[in-house]
């Protein structure tokens, strides 16, 4: 018996060794100044990270209030205070296709959940807000991205701030995490709104779990 064990065992270290990293969930836990960042991977114990330093594969890139730029997998991210990244070495389910995209977020000390994203391939920081039927730029981002709204339907809207312009957009691609869908309905509000919002326009089309301080977003095709 003994003969056959070990063969086993070595064809069984030799196959686990073959097979692709567990996922790693990142998250920033806070900055210091612009120097270093406080990570924490897999829920485990935060760790002090400095610009330029490599640890458990994730390297610091950048430090911003609220947000650091980190290289992960040999891909760029930047990670908002609070919020999860699920990245991994090789294929995974996200990447391959053959599993469901999903990326998970964290609330902030209010409640609120932001995340970064992009709009037709330019990063966009979102406020997720499930009472916006669209997507909602304010018209400095919409600018910057590059899109020309003027030339959209334009109808006044009231808000707290009084009465607004808002112009109706469509949005070619919106993407969150490993998440991006085409052809969005969105709004560009020119006065009174300072960050966008991820509306129901991109929410009806994912499934989003809550469990306490944590939302889950799931494509569903």
């Amino acid at each position: 018996m003994a003969t056959g064990f070990m063969p086993r065992i070595i064809a069984f270290l030799l196959l686990a060794a073959c097979l692709p990293a567990a996922l790693a969930d990142v998250a920033l836990i806070g900055v210091i100044g612009d120097k270093a960042a406080v990570l924490a991977v897999d829920g485990g114990d935060p760790k002090l990270v400095k610009v330029g330093q490599k640890w458990n594969g994730i390297t610091v890139l950048e430090v911003r209030k609220d947000q650091a730029t980190i290289e992960q997998d040999g891909k760029k991210r930047v990670l908002i205070r609070g919020e999860h990244y699920r990245g991994a070495p090789g294929s995974t389910a996200a990447d391959s296709g053959s599993g469901p995209k999903a990326v998970v977020l964290t609330a902030d000390p209010a409640g609120q959940f932001y995340t970064m994203g992009a709009v037709n391939g330019v990063a966009v920081r979102f406020l997720v807000d499930t009472g916006a039927t669209f997507i909602a730029l304010p018209g400095g981002e919409a600018a910057r991205i590059g899109i020309d709204y003027r030339k959209g339907p334009r109808r006044l809207s009231n808000t707290a701030n009084g009465t607004v312009a808002v112009y109706q957009v469509k949005l070619d691609t919106v993407k969150v995490g490993d998440i991006e869908l085409s052809n969005v309905d969105g709004v560009v509000i020119e006065e009174g709104l300072s960050i966008a919002l991820l509306g129901m326009s991109f929410l009806n089309r994912v499934d989003m779990k809550r469990n306490g301080d944590a939302m889950t977003l799931t494509r569903r095709f």
